[in-house]
């Protein structure tokens, strides 16, 4: 699509890699565009199986491109981040994630609704909503405590630790941790590429089984917390955190 998205097709999986390494893989309102393109793409094609999605053997995301989002925040629900979130959220293919390095903000809570998630052993998960003025995403407020209890789910969110893949592993938050990068990215190429000789409406079915019991709930508080998130960017809190963020970087 754009050289900071590239998309690969192999037989029945269409592999979409984050490719930003200058700004570790950092995303702009264009690439979340182009994400929920692809997702929807790949929705609708009957050959595509499932959806491998990743960043390098290094770094998956660094979250948000903080300078992008002040420069044009955000007003409503109707922005390419929140495009994005309902695409994955209603994607009816499995999608798998790789992810090694850093997955700092949504580059963690999107991996809370993909399919199956390999990780580097020493992947760096975190969520620094708090700690940047702003508040939890894409659903993350509702699925976390319920996840971990709300003894965890707060060191995450409202202290912004990190974690490590073998602990996103113990947590339930990911599938299986792998001794590198390129161990993650190719143990999710291969459990894709199983997708393939699996019957194809008997996954979907599987998938909307699983996922319906918490779907509307789910939607609206991704809802709730996309308005908060909005205004939240535009406080004065949020834009010193901001603002500091980019001047350390």
């Amino acid at each position: 699509m754009t050289e900071t998205l590239l998309l690969d097709r192999e037989r029945g999986v269409l592999t979409v890699r984050l490719n930003r390494p200058e700004k570790k893989n950092a995303l702009t309102r264009a690439m979340y565009s182009q994400l929920a393109q692809a997702l929807a793409v790949a929705d609708s094609d009957p050959q595509v199986r499932a959806v491998l999605l990743s960043g390098s053997s290094d770094c998956f995301t660094a979250g948000n491109d903080i300078v992008d989002f002040l420069e044009q925040p955000p007003n409503d629900l109707d922005n390419p981040v929140f495009q994005f979130m309902l695409s994955l959220l209603d994607c009816r293919k499995p999608v798998i994630a790789a992810v090694a390095g850093p997955a700092v903000g949504i580059g963690t809570t999107l991996l809370l609704h993909c399919d199956l998630v390999y990780v580097s052993r020493d992947a760096r998960l975190r969520m620094p909503f708090v700690n940047l003025g702003l508040c939890p995403e894409f659903g993350s407020s509702l699925i976390l405590p319920r996840l971990l209890g709300q003894a965890r789910a707060a060191q995450l969110l409202l202290l912004g630790e990190g974690f490590s893949g073998e602990q996103a592993v113990a947590w339930g938050i990911a599938t299986e941790a792998l001794d590198s990068g390129e161990a993650a990215l190719a143990k999710a190429r291969e459990v894709a590429l199983r997708f393939e000789s699996l019957p194809s409406d008997a996954v979907r079915i599987s998938k909307q089984l699983m996922k319906a019991p918490d779907r509307e709930l789910l939607r609206k508080v991704i809802e709730e917390e996309g308005k908060l998130f909005t205004q939240r960017l535009r406080s004065p809190e949020a834009l010193e955190a901001l603002s500091g963020f980019i001047n350390r970087h």
